[in-house]
């Protein structure tokens, strides 16, 4: 029994480093799944064919418990903007999005008030507080992607058209 001992107390001591192994590699799954699902979820939209939307949808809500960027209920907006749900279905996801710092979303919300987009008329004052807060983003302050290129992109998403059959 005397050598049994060190045996246990070896046991014991390596068992919660074990466990902290086998709970990390769930964590990692999910990321890894996380990841893919955005990446997934992007190209459908980008394909601008609506026959894949109703996948993207899916995987955006399936990436959605794990997203802490902003980046799933941006994307969920952009779909939405495409199949023309009404302003109460996109605004709300748009700004869920820009307070996780989602640079685009911000981008968008400015759009959307200066141009106006999604709303019934211009709000220059609320445009200029999305514009301010993108300067806040720890991208705006690195350099990329200035605003100026983040409208772009915007734009560019917004006006995307399927490929030619």
């Amino acid at each position: 029994m005397g050598l049994l001992h060190p045996y246990i107390r070896l046991a014991a001591l390596g068992l919660p480093l074990w466990l902290a192994g086998c709970a990390s590699q769930p964590a990692e799954e999910q990321h890894q799944l996380y990841r893919n699902d955005m990446l997934q979820a992007k190209l459908l939209i980008a394909s601008a064919d609506p026959a894949n939307y109703a996948l993207a949808n899916s995987l955006l809500d399936r990436a959605k418990d794990h997203d802490q960027r902003g980046e799933a209920s941006f994307y969920d907006a952009l779909l939405k903007i495409r199949q023309h749900a009404p302003a109460e279905q996109v605004l709300p996801l748009l700004e869920r999005a820009a307070n996780a710092d989602q640079p685009y979303a911000v981008a968008l919300l400015y759009r959307a008030y200066s141009q106006p987009m999604l709303v019934q008329h211009a709000d220059p004052q609320r445009a200029a507080q999305y514009r301010a807060a993108y300067a806040q983003l720890d991208v705006a302050k690195s350099g990329y992607p200035s605003f100026e290129r983040a409208q772009e992109i915007v734009e560019m998403l917004l006006t995307q058209q399927p490929p030619a059959q």
